[in-house]
């Protein structure tokens, strides 16, 4: 007799990809204390703001779905998830919404003068 399937739980799922994003992260990230230590900072600070890092779980997922290895395809999952987090970075800027909050917490532009005129500058 087949072995009883243990039903899928996406909580589950999502909290342990999460911590694995997290860390793949905080390792490909540069430290706070690297120079241009304000634009690393600001970097660090946006990425882990919080989140559920539903993307990356995505591509994790379908990685997996497609018999690939999920430390292949981490690099690109951390990818997305910097892609998102520019978004999201971006839309908060004084030009677009000028949101004060993001997550609850105080926007990148917000916290950090020199990181704001960074950002502001990729959008000529």
């Amino acid at each position: 007799m087949p072995a009883k399937k243990t039903p899928f739980d996406l909580n589950q799922f999502l909290a342990t990809r999460t911590e694995t994003v997290n860390r793949a992260l905080d390792r490909f990230l540069p430290s706070e204390k690297t120079k241009p230590a304000t634009i690393h900072k600001a970097m660090r600070y946006s990425i882990f703001a919080g989140g559920k890092r539903m993307r990356p779980a995505v591509l994790l997922a379908a990685a997996e779905a497609c018999g690939g290895r999920e430390t292949d395809a981490l690099p690109l999952a951390c990818a997305v998830e910097c892609i998102h987090t520019y978004s999201l970075i971006h839309d908060d800027l004084p030009a677009m919404d000028n949101d004060d909050f993001r997550r609850g917490k105080p926007t990148t532009t917000r916290c950090s003068v020199k990181a704001s005129r960074c950002w502001r500058a990729t959008r000529c």
